[in-house]
């Protein structure tokens, strides 16, 4: 999967390491590590922890809280992506994209977290115009990690989707995930297409 993230976003990762474990638990300030699945410690865990060692960071996610590869590949690629942005913030480019597309009322977002700072950029609270730009990095590392998810394996617009929040148009998806590919390239051997109709498979 390391072939797959574009040399931008990996030159920040030096300091970061990813764990796939079976379980990871947050037992107050401690982290547990489960080396086996338990089903009463899975009450307890949490889809993924991190653990500051020194100026090096490690990311322990938990495998056996999800039912399949897609699921594991992406809370892998939201943690790099949101990583990534906390270093470098957001494109201007995509934030005048994202800020168009909320003036012409394009429904939807891409997470839970852009939903809601989306709601509160969108209304008068006092605090709307400072939480503009953590709306823009939010969607920023959103597209980024949906963007390198589809590097590494095919990804369905239904597949995204998740009952607490309306899951952006497709069409204002696309524009999102084009400009980030033109931002971030896809490495050599790898392939960024958008189909609005899957090809029927060859019989």
């Amino acid at each position: 999967m390391v072939d797959a993230v574009p040399q931008a976003i990996a030159a920040v990762m030096a300091r970061k390491a990813f764990y796939f474990v079976p379980l990871t638990v947050a037992d107050g300030e401690q982290t547990l590590i489960a080396d086996r699945y338990d089903v009463e410690l899975s009450d307890r865990a949490v889809c993924h922890r991190n653990l500051t060692l020194g100026d090096a960071q490690c990311v322990f996610i938990s495998t056996r809280l999800m039912d399949d590869r897609f699921s594991v590949a992406f809370e892998f690629f939201i943690n790099v992506a949101h990583a990534f942005t906390e270093q470098t913030g957001f494109s201007q480019t995509f934030a005048d994209l994202v800020w168009k597309q909320v003036q012409d009322k394009v429904k939807g977002e891409t997470s839970l977290d852009a939903n809601e700072l989306r709601k509160i950029v969108t209304s008068t609270v006092p605090d709307a115009e400072r939480a503009r730009q953590e709306y823009y990095e939010t969607a920023f590392a959103d597209s980024i990690a949906i963007y390198l998810l589809s590097l590494y394996l095919d990804v369905d617009y239904y597949e995204l989707r998740e009952r607490d929040y309306p899951l952006l148009a497709p069409s204002a998806l696309a524009e999102r995930l084009r400009l980030v590919h033109d931002l971030f390239p896809a490495p050599r051997g790898f392939e960024f297409n958008i189909f609005y109709k899957r090809r029927p498979e060859p019989r």
